[in-house]
């Protein structure tokens, strides 16, 4: 019995001793799960660099809600969300950030406190600081503790950053003569100061109707948040009357006393004022509309399109023309400061800034009184004019009928102007200096030159008298080369002046297709023109190559599928003043104008000579059919030109594109010039001699007369 008892104590003992040391285990086990855990979540809190390197890329991506999540709010004074947005937005977006970069330089582990160096770009340049971040640390990581010296070290919450912007002045376009082509005027601005409206509906409603405009448009500025109602809310420009020679030409008496009275209306209606307001001006207008261009405000795509280049909402661009072309330099650069100020308005501190670089004046080569000559002469037609020194290559007039005016655009076009604009049939915002046209027989002192070069036409032969049409063979069909004037002998000088299209067919045909083609790619054909405006490439077929024998005849004449943008043919037309060389042309004006080559040794002087002489007597031969321009004062040169353009060879209600090419052939001719125009429609009244007579009236006023 008492051996049993003892087993059953020791027993006993044994199942209290293993309670025990699985509860032991157990509790070890546990402190080791617990361990683990508050290690894993001891891991999972990011330290304070990494949380500053977090803040900064949310900054720099413009997410202030997010950097306001990282903040520990009690330590940061309980800056509430709607503070910490529109403070750290109004400053990092006034100062147009961009490229923020950041380098952590240390972290005092005690203080909880991480250095760092950090810079960006601004609009007035780059800004660069070294700073400091405190974090606190709480139950659920780090927080930073935000104040205003962490956007720029030492800004207190009473201080303000402020961008100061000092505009450039835009450059002036001047003509060679330093006349203004486009520059700074004064126009009027008309406005309502709403306060001193005593029947607001029906003053919005009269100076609507007065400017052009809607109701709801005028109603819409009067509304707009800056406005109180002792501020003047400019509404429309309009031309400034007493000052018409500087800004908005307007061309009339009529259209002056039409403004004056529309001005006048306007200044009876109680509460309307009318100021002065600075614009750019375009005195020419219509008359270098395309040439000049013109300046509009930027746009949101402007902006975006050109971010980092200096333009603001106030900024203006220049469209189209010489305003687009030489934007960059026109332009200038604002000056432009970041710096602080304090409660009372005081400066404490410059952060940055960058000096006002006024625009360059940009002067051209153009001559101002030839380009309006050219305008008064076809305003009315469908045209374009070109007009150069044939021994220098400056370039003395652009100019493309019908026109605009530039100016409107800055008065701002109405959306009843600008669908007229687009909408009229005569395409007046159409460029047509800048397109190529089919030449006609302006093209034959060409085809002459590639014929005495290439040795396949004899200035002596005569191709004999045939008569007013002319086909090779029966093979053309029903199709028939045909002239106007019969002569002899028909040789080269003859058929300049009479201008006969059979012997130019025939000569084509003696040259060959293959000759033509590599002897106007030669010339130009097919490239772009060493100039500074874009201009149309000329061609001698839509395709890679001449097809057939008629298109190589008609060819010679200039017809065929020929086309040759109006200051290539120029060029080309230098080669004969200058015993062979093509000039190239320039729109930049030089201190001393010298002449570059754009295609040295085109022709040999020989050949040059020879056309020469066949294209003085075109004006100096009483039957030379530019006859019209002969003069007794000087000597002139020149061929004219008559294209037909059909739908098809059966096509007998085509129309007709006059030209005429004339120029000063002696290089001691105190006024040189080269002028060729191109009138479309020309059919029916005149052709050619319609452009001969238009630019004799031109030639009177460049001569002096």
């Amino acid at each position: 019995m008492r051996r049993r008892r003892t087993r059953s104590r020791h027993r006993g003992y044994r199942g209290w001793t293993v309670g025990i040391a699985i509860l032991l285990s157990v509790m070890v086990i546990g402190v080791g799960i617990w361990g683990i855990v508050r290690w894993s979540q001891e891991r999972r809190i990011k330290k304070p660099e990494e949380l500053l390197a977090e803040y900064m890329e949310y900054l720099s991506t413009g997410e202030y809600d997010k950097m306001y999540e990282m903040l520990n709010l009690e330590a940061s004074d309980n800056v509430d969300k709607d503070t910490f947005i529109n403070r750290n937005s109004a400053i990092y977006e006034g100062m147009e950030v961009a490229n923020l970069v950041v380098e952590i330089t240390g972290y005092d582990k005690k203080r909880q406190a991480v250095s760092y160096q950090t810079s960006f770009d601004t609009v007035a340049g780059e800004i660069s600081f070294e700073n400091e971040a405190i974090f606190l640390k709480g139950e659920e990581g780090y927080g930073l503790i935000w104040e205003d010296g962490l956007i720029l070290p030492g800004l207190r919450k009473t201080d303000k950053v402020r961008v100061s912007t000092t505009q450039a002045i835009r450059g002036q376009i001047l003509d060679r003569n330093e006349q203004v082509l486009a520059g700074p005027g004064i126009a009027s601005s008309v406005g309502i100061v709403p306060g001193k409206l005593t029947d607001r509906e029906a003053a919005v409603a009269e100076v609507a109707a007065l400017l052009g405009m809607q109701p709801e448009d005028v109603e819409k500025k009067l509304s707009a948040k800056w406005v109180k109602e002792d501020y003047f809310v400019p509404l429309k420009t309009v031309p400034k009357i007493d000052e018409i020679e500087w800004l908005i030409p307007l061309e009339t008496d009529e259209e002056i006393e039409r403004e004056k009275e529309r001005q006048e209306k306007l200044l009876e209606i109680p509460g309307v004022l009318i100021s002065d307001t600075e614009v750019r001006a375009y005195p020419l207008g219509e008359a270098a509309a395309h040439l000049v261009g013109y300046v509009q405000n930027v746009t949101a795509e402007d902006l975006e399109k050109h971010t980092g280049e200096g333009y603001t909402a106030n900024s203006v661009i220049g469209r189209n023309g010489m305003e687009g072309l030489f934007e960059k330099e026109l332009k200038g650069q604002n000056g432009c400061r970041i710096y602080v100020t304090d409660e009372e308005g005081k400066e404490v501190k410059e952060w940055v800034s960058v000096p006002v670089q006024d625009g360059q004046d940009i002067k051209l080569t153009i001559d101002a009184s030839l380009q309006r000559a050219l305008y008064a002469q076809y305003q009315a037609d469908k045209s374009c004019s070109v007009a150069m020194n044939p021994y220098t290559g400056e370039v003395l007039a652009l100019v493309s009928t019908p026109s605009y005016d530039n100016n409107d655009f800055i008065l701002g076009l109405s959306g009843e102007q600008w669908t007229a604009l687009n909408e009229d049939e005569a395409q007046p915002l159409y460029n047509r200096f800048r397109q190529t046209f089919c030449p006609g027989s302006s093209f034959k002192p060409v085809t002459a030159a590639v014929g005495l070069t290439s040795g396949a036409i004899d200035p002596t032969e005569d191709y004999g008298k045939v008569g007013l049409s002319w086909q090779k063979d029966s093979s053309w069909g029903n199709y028939y080369v045909t002239t106007l004037h019969t002569y002899e002998p028909v040789v080269l000088e003859n058929a300049l002046i009479y201008s006969d299209n059979i012997y130019f067919a025939k000569a084509a045909l003696k040259i060959g297709a293959e000759e033509l083609e590599k002897s106007l790619s030669h010339l130009g054909f097919g490239e772009e023109i060493p100039f500074e405006i874009v201009m149309g490439k000329s061609q001698y077929a839509n395709g890679e190559h001449i097809e057939s024998e008629v298109q190589l005849a008609d060819s010679g004449y200039g017809q065929g599928q020929i086309l040759v943008n109006p200051l290539h043919l120029a060029c080309i037309y230098t080669a004969f003043c200058n015993e062979g060389d093509m000039i190239k042309p320039y729109l930049v004006w030089q201190q001393e104008a010298k002449a570059e080559d754009w295609i040295a040794g085109a022709f040999s002087k020989d050949v040059a000579d020879k056309v020469l002489e066949g294209v003085k007597k075109v004006v100096n031969d009483s039957h030379g059919t530019g006859y019209g321009v002969h003069r007794a004062d000087r000597v002139l040169a020149g061929k004219t030109g008559t294209a037909e353009i059909k739908l098809s060879k059966e096509d007998t209600e085509g129309t007709e594109l006059g030209w005429f090419a004339v120029f000063t052939p002696e290089a001691d001719e105190e006024r040189p010039l080269l002028l060729i125009s191109m009138v479309e429609d020309v059919k029916g009244r005149g052709g050619s001699g319609y452009v001969v007579d238009k630019s004799q009236e031109v030639l009177n006023a460049w001569f002096g007369e």
